[in-house]
């Protein structure tokens, strides 16, 4: 179904009310499009006359030297898809000079020997536009219910590339970050490698911020791909496109993606909760993990659908996403939905870096493991980079999409093994605790990166309060019954180094001001305080009471 076809000015010459006209110049421009006819006299064109306008005139500007090259050059520049000239009327002949240029830009000159009827030449002309773009519209009409059909009696994308190739009869391309692409039909095995390159580098990259969607890739003078990113839940998953001449029109095809990029995008999320609908095995694996009841760590592997490795290693990270629903009110579908979006979001994200996961949630909480096998000694960091920006995504979509819906993320220690999973978890909930708690570490998602906050979390909270009351409960004290902020200055004053200006310029205070609080703290820690033995033990204080003051009422002891 050729319905992409344009109409160009070699086309239009054909028609009968050009019989009575000649192509005096611009021979090599009759491929040019032509979009709309209409009639201009005056010389100031520019602003009247849009790309593949076809233009009417008696030549009356003709009449004077003056601006001739002048009026030829705004229809060149406006890419005008010709100009027609009536001799008889106002002028007999078409300069030489205007000639040359016209060649000089492949621009068409078209003089009619005699005057003809202007009217009769724009009513042809735009009924046949105008009829053309009725059949493109119906075309497309039809093409939009086919493609919903396919979409509602099949799940892989197959059948829509085949109905695209059918309507465009064009290459049709289907490239994917999940699974293997497709091409209708097969291309040369350089030609898909190089469409894989450049998937990879341009469109995976892809900054959806950017309102222009639609992306070129010229592969020769001969051949470039037009291509529609699949976007599900803001993310690309995958692209479409199709392979077109560098210079054709494409309109029509524009269309055609645009429809299959987002029929492409249901499939993608449909296929995402059927597989969402089969994650019992999933479910039961992690729990057993979690419970010990698995004691082989070949046997763990094995469900997990891990092949045996003979050489290199696995690294596994297991973490917790906590969903937070901040709005009072929020109904159990309402949650339940969030849930669900976020499952197949964070699926699909996992699946389109390559790692092989374990997913369960359960109530608002989704349990995470991930696997990546290599040999390089950057692996751990590749991982932790990979799940640092698929957490991102994740917070990014609950914050634009979902009604006052906050993620919080931990992960903990990477290992060898995945037998250790309930331990990983343990750590993963206290990279979260440690966030919702400490302002400073509320952008940590890593068990490693906790510092030491990691032997804070293990003590007791009774024993860590304690400890806090005995290097600064004296402060507490003062602060409270004379509002010095000993405490805070303290805590400047350590996170200077003892420097005293840069201390007072983060309290927004005067310098004078700083060393009267620094005289009283002094007084109150004795004189011996800056020392090493004691300077650790205040600061490893300062850190706890922070954490305990973020977290759940401990500070009842205060």
């Amino acid at each position: 179904m050729r319905n992409d076809r344009v109409f160009t000015v070699r086309d239009i010459l054909k028609r009968p009310v050009f019989g009575q006209a000649r192509l005096a110049a611009g021979q090599e421009g009759l491929e040019r499009q032509v979009g709309w006819v209409h009639v201009l006299e005056i010389t100031n064109v520019s602003p009247y006359v849009s790309p593949h306008d076809l233009i009417l005139s008696t030549g009356l500007w003709l009449q004077s030297e003056e601006g001739r090259e002048v009026y030829l050059m705004q229809l060149i520049d406006r890419e005008a898809a010709g100009l027609c000239v009536e001799l008889g009327t106002s002028i007999h002949e078409i300069p030489e000079s205007l000639m040359e240029l016209a060649n000089q830009h492949q621009f068409p000159l078209i003089v009619f020997k005699k005057p003809v009827r202007f009217v009769e030449i724009t009513q042809d002309i735009h009924s046949l536009l105008i009829n053309h773009q009725h059949q493109l519209l119906k075309s497309l009409e039809t093409y939009s219910r086919e493609l919903q059909q396919r979409t509602l009696q099949r799940t892989d994308i197959s059948a829509v590339l085949e109905l695209l190739h059918t309507y465009a009869a064009k290459p049709v391309v289907y490239i994917s970050s999940m699974e293997a692409g497709s091409f209708v039909p097969e291309l040369a095995p350089e030609m898909e490698q190089a469409i894989y390159s450049w998937y990879s580098r341009e469109i995976e990259q892809l900054d959806l911020n950017d309102s222009d969607t639609e992306l070129w890739f010229h592969m020769d003078e001969e051949k470039a791909l037009l291509c529609y990113p699949v976007v599900c839940f803001g993310q690309v998953f995958s692209a479409i496109g199709m392979i077109v001449h560098p210079s054709a029109a494409v309109e029509y095809i524009k269309l055609l993606l645009d429809y299959t990029a987002k029929a492409a995008a249901a499939l993608t999320l449909r296929s995402q909760f059927l597989e969402e609908k089969m994650v019992h095995n999933q479910n039961e694996l992690i729990q057993d993990l979690m419970n010990g009841r698995i004691q082989l760590e070949e046997q763990a592997r094995t469900r997990m659908g891990l092949r045996l490795l003979v050489k290199g290693q696995y690294w596994f990270a297991g973490g917790l996403l906590e969903i937070e629903h901040q709005m009072k009110g929020t109904g159990r579908e309402r949650m339940e939905a969030n849930h669900q979006d976020i499952l197949v979001l964070l699926r699909s994200l996992l699946k389109k870096n390559h790692l092989t996961s374990l997913i369960m949630l359960k109530n608002n909480l989704i349990y995470l493991c991930c696997a990546k096998e290599g040999t390089q000694s950057s692996l751990q960091q590749q991982l932790i980079q990979t799940l640092e920006g698929v957490t991102q995504d994740v917070k990014r979509f609950a914050r634009s999409n979902l009604k006052q819906v906050e993620i919080h993320a931990g992960f903990g220690k990477l290992r060898n093994q995945l037998l250790p999973l309930n331990d990983s978890l343990h750590e993963a909930y206290q990279v979260i605790e440690v966030a919702r708690s400490v302002k400073a570490m509320k952008h940590v998602h890593f068990y490693d990166r906790m510092g030491i906050y990691q032997m804070l979390k293990t003590m007791p909270p009774t024993f860590l309060q304690s400890f806090v009351l005995d290097h600064l409960g004296v402060l507490v004290e003062y602060d409270r019954n004379h509002q010095l902020r000993l405490v805070e200055t303290l805590d400047a004053y350590l996170a200077n180094f003892g420097c005293k200006r840069d201390a007072a310029a983060q309290l927004f205070v005067h310098r004078q001001t700083l060393y009267n609080r620094l005289e009283k703290l002094e007084e109150l820690l004795g004189p011996d305080y800056m020392q090493q033995e004691k300077r650790v033990c205040l600061e490893i204080a300062l850190l706890a009471m922070a954490m305990i003051e973020g977290g759940d009422g401990l500070n009842s002891g205060w």
